[in-house]
Formats: structure tokens, sequence, C-alpha cells
């Protein structure tokens, strides 16, 4: 019997992560068919199925189950092994895979993660922005970065240092014909865009002042689930909007969009960058997190 590579262990696993043979295949630079093939010509090795396959599915089957819970500590194990060995290159080199939410994405991007690719060319980063909250060990991600309150209490967090505001906002000339709101419960006499949250409820505005905590259940016309979307709704007049600051500073200062109730959305605890804590970090990992720190340490762009 022919044994198996680590390619093709490394593609159970991923297999076995994502449910799925074309998402695996992205994860692992490779094609759906080339990972079908690598997948068949193990379970011809073992004699036995890993994987039950539909046009709709995938799952482990029984001994695919047993072979994902015994192999997979041992591949991480070879992994760490490989990554302790590659931090002993002066050059940092490699791929790190980062989950981020997409407003988290927007304020590292360039000044961390562009700035990081410049100074370690041989180094390349797979960044994925979502919504929910997920497992980065098990999703195969190196990093996290998310606000400060929904970091996994199992991780090791650096703070990067620069606090978050909300913002509500509406066009010049939505309050041309409008009012302005002067305390939160004032929305409910607006047209607001509604958000939708990735598991499906609607978002409650949150709002505070002098330890006084507000959350109005808005009514609107329309219900998004993106930012950029809500942002051309806001900028078009159908209603206000509830924006991280970061997405509006910029219409906010040239006068697009005028912002209201700004005594009510005090800052909040800024970003987390979080990682598992492992015994040897890629040489990769820790010239990220160098770097991390360097930007946590610069001061944020003015309110």
């Amino acid at each position: 019997m022919e044994r198996a590579g680590l390619n093709e262990l490394n593609a159970v696993i991923a297999i076995a992560r994502r449910g799925s043979f074309r998402a695996a295949a992205i994860d692992l630079g490779m094609s759906t068919t080339a990972l079908s093939h690598a997948i068949g010509k193990l379970e011809a090795n073992l004699g036995v199925r890993l994987f039950n396959r539909t046009t709709r599915s995938v799952s482990l089957t029984d001994a695919g189950r047993l072979f994902v819970e015994q192999v997979g500590p041992a591949l991480r194990d070879i992994h760490d092994a490989m990554e302790a060995v590659r931090a002993q290159r002066e050059t940092p080199s490699g791929r790190l895979r980062i989950n981020a939410a997409t407003f988290a994405a927007r304020e590292i991007l360039s000044p961390l993660v562009i700035a990081f690719l410049r100074r370690y060319p041989e180094m390349s980063v797979d960044l994925v922005t979502e919504g929910r909250l997920i497992d980065i060990v098990a999703e195969g991600f190196d990093l996290g970065v998310r606000v400060a309150d929904l970091v996994p209490s199992d991780m090791i967090a650096l703070p990067l240092g620069r606090p978050q505001r909300y913002a509500v906002v509406g066009s010049p000339a939505y309050f041309g014909k409008r009012a302005k709101p002067r305390i939160p419960p004032d929305l409910l006499d607006h047209d607001c865009i509604r958000v939708r949250l990735p598991n499906g409820a609607l978002y409650r505005w949150q709002f505070e002042k002098r330890g006084e905590a507000v959350q109005v259940d808005v009514r609107g016309p329309i219900i998004l689930d993106e930012a950029s979307l809500a942002r051309i709704a806001v900028l078009e007049s159908i209603g206000l909007g509830f924006f991280m600051e970061q997405d509006v500073r910029e219409d906010i200062e040239t006068g697009r969009l005028i912002r209201v109730l700004e005594d009510w959305t005090p800052p909040f605890p800024g970003l987390c960058l979080y990682y598992p804590g492992r015994r040897n970090l890629s040489a990769g990992l820790k010239a990220f997190l160098a770097m991390a720190r360097e930007f946590a340490g610069r001061p944020g762009p003015a309110s």
C-alpha cells in the first residue's frame, strides 16, 4: 500500500473543515479536479471511503470521522514543527490568513497589511471578511481582527489602540425636509436604513450618554446587510444611517453627510488582533505582530 503524503492529509482536513471540495480547493490553491483525484487516490490506498458525496453536500463517513480525529492533531504538530524551522529564517516568507469584520479589514488594510507586504515582499496575505464570528483555528486562519469585546477568551489579544465610534448621518437634502433628531427616541419619527445582521436579526441602533444606554428599533423603507450599500442609500436621501465612524468620516468632513446625535455615540474599545497561543510562531506571524504593535502606537485620524 502506498503511503499517504502530507498533501493528501492536508486535503482531508481542509474538506472536513470547509464541508466542500470547491472551498477546500481554493484554500489549498489547487483545482477541484486535482483535489478530488488526491482524495480518490487516498481512499483507494486505505480501502475505505472517507467522504459521502452528493451533488449538493459532502460529509465525513464514520471512517472519515475517525481518520480526522486521529490525523488532525498529529498534522497540526507536523505543521507547528515546520513553522518552527521556518521561523529560523532571517527573512519572513509564506502566507498569513486573516479573518476580519469588513469594517475592521478596511481599517487595517492600508496602514498595516499593505505596509507589511511592502516591508516583507516574500510574504502574502489572505484577508477574508465576514460578519459572523468564527473559530479561526478550526477554519484555518492565523489571525482574527474584531472589536475587543468579541475576542474569544482563549485567544491572545493585541489591542490596536484606536477607539471606535458609531455615527448617525443623513444627507443635506434629507435634513432639508426633516428636523434633526435631538435624542435617540426622535429616530422613530424618521426613515432609517435598517441593517440585517449575519444571524438574520435586524440590528437595533445602540446609544449611550452619561451611563444611560438606549436601544432604538428604527423603522425605514429598506433593509440592507452591507455598510457600503447603506451608505449609498443615505447619500440618495432614502433615510438616516448608522455606521462605524470611519466608514463615513470623509463624507462628514466634505459635507456630503450631516452627523447627528454625536453626544449619544461615545468612543468604545477599539479593534483587537488575536491569535491562538502557540509555542512556535512563524517568522511571518512574528513580523506581522511586531508591525501591529507599531500600528497600535500611532495616533489615529482626527475625529
